[in-house]
């Protein structure tokens, strides 16, 4: 490594020597910064896992628009809007159909007492609400009354609840005075609002939630003709359509005004956001402790080079040349222990939690930015030190 360092630097790896000069102290620097990385991956990763679950049922949605409430920030806090906005839509030009979609929140007691939260669809089974294949496949049998279909990745729920259900045995579970029997499954996941997701039939819904009426959906999917214009349409439609109690989206507009509320004023997103720079704080800290302990226990060899006229610049080489070494030993273990850590939560919550390519990337930069600020930082007091004095 020494003779690397030599040829890179094209002089004596000073500040790599004198890291390997105290290995307890080297060690102990090292895991610091690989604790810092793995704070600011985990919360990283929880912020991410937060984004992606909001995007989940969007991602199932056919609908080339998305009319809801004008109080929606987040798809389950949207009031019920008036049906006649759907009949209104119909008649704009360009509109191939118009699908109102009831929803709200469902709890499931399980045998073992635990409680469950979905959030349960309504829809007309026969609308072709949603473009996956796997609900599509088993809407018909939602024709019948209190008949429905879950969510398998529901979270903690055991998997041979669904193994059940897919081999024929369909699960039976009282909730809100009724008996749904669920006979299929579909995928989405489940997120940090709810743990899954059940669809029934409009008709179903209602009976399940009688202080709902037919004529107050939460939304309506609109599906354009194959040639029309989206724009125009989507203009016509904020004309036709009144403002003061709806408003207009593209799906990919109704999931980045959900995504950005949820992180930007929803706790969880703030707690996240919060959480990294805690984690940029504790590398800072624990870097500059290390780089200043190793600058006042070498500060009058330093003060010597520094009387016999070697610049700050020199200095200041040898301390970054120290916190690049430990951005990068202290990232290594930092990502590989992140990573198990990631598939371990995911394993347990059934979160999407996944490492990005770009994220890593990212978080190097971060922890080579943060370990030079402590090393200039630690240098401070070399600058302002006078040789004469400190002999």
């Amino acid at each position: 490594m020494t003779g690397f360092l030599t040829r890179l630097l094209g002089r004596l790896p000073i500040g790599w020597l004198q890291l390997v000069h105290n290995p307890a102290r080297l060690a102990a620097a090292i895991a610091g910064v690989a604790f810092a990385n793995i704070l600011v991956f985990m919360q990283l990763g929880f912020l991410g896992a937060l984004i992606e679950s909001v995007k989940l049922p969007y991602d199932v949605m056919n609908a080339d628009f998305f009319v809801s409430a004008s109080d929606m920030n987040t798809l389950s806090d949207g009031s019920p809007i008036p049906r006649q906005r759907m009949f209104e839509a119909l008649s704009v030009p360009g509109v191939a159909a118009a699908t109102p979609v009831f929803l709200a929140k469902l709890e499931w007691k399980q045998q073992d007492g635990t409680l469950r939260t979905l959030d349960i669809f309504g829809v007309d089974p026969s609308a072709r609400a949603f473009n996956s294949d796997d609900i599509n496949n088993s809407l018909e049998g939602i024709t019948l009354l209190d008949h429905a279909i879950i969510d398998r990745k529901s979270r903690n729920v055991s998997k041979d609840i669904f193994t059940r259900i897919e081999a024929g045995t369909p699960l039976v579970f009282e909730s809100r005075g009724r008996t749904l029997n669920v006979y299929d499954t579909f995928e989405i996941g489940g997120g940090f609002i709810a743990d899954g997701y059940i669809i029934v039939s409009d008709q179903t819904f209602l009976r399940l939630f009688p202080q709902r009426t037919s004529g107050a959906p939460n939304y309506i999917f609109v599906t354009l003709e194959e040639n029309a214009n989206r724009e125009e349409t989507m203009q016509r439609l904020h004309e036709r359509l009144p403002a003061y109690d709806t408003s207009v989206y593209t799906v990919a507009q109704a999931v980045a005004r959900d995504q950005n509320f949820q992180t930007t004023q929803k706790p969880v997103g703030l707690i996240f956001g919060f959480g990294i720079i805690m984690g940029i704080m504790v590398g800072i800290i624990i870097v500059y402790q290390v780089l200043s302990t190793d600058v006042a226990d070498q500060l009058r060899e330093y003060a010597t080079c520094k009387a016999i006229g070697y610049p700050q610049k020199f200095f200041l080489g040898i301390v970054f040349e120290e916190a690049f070494l430990l951005a990068i030993f202290g990232f290594i273990p930092g990502v590989l222990i992140s990573l198990g850590l990631y598939g371990l939560v995911a394993n347990v919550t059934g979160l999407p939690l996944v490492m990005p390519f770009s994220r890593p990337a990212i978080v190097l930069v971060g922890t080579i930015v943060m370990c030079g600020l402590s090393g200039a930082i630690a240098t401070r007091r070399l600058a302002k030190a006078n040789p004469a004095d400190l002999f």
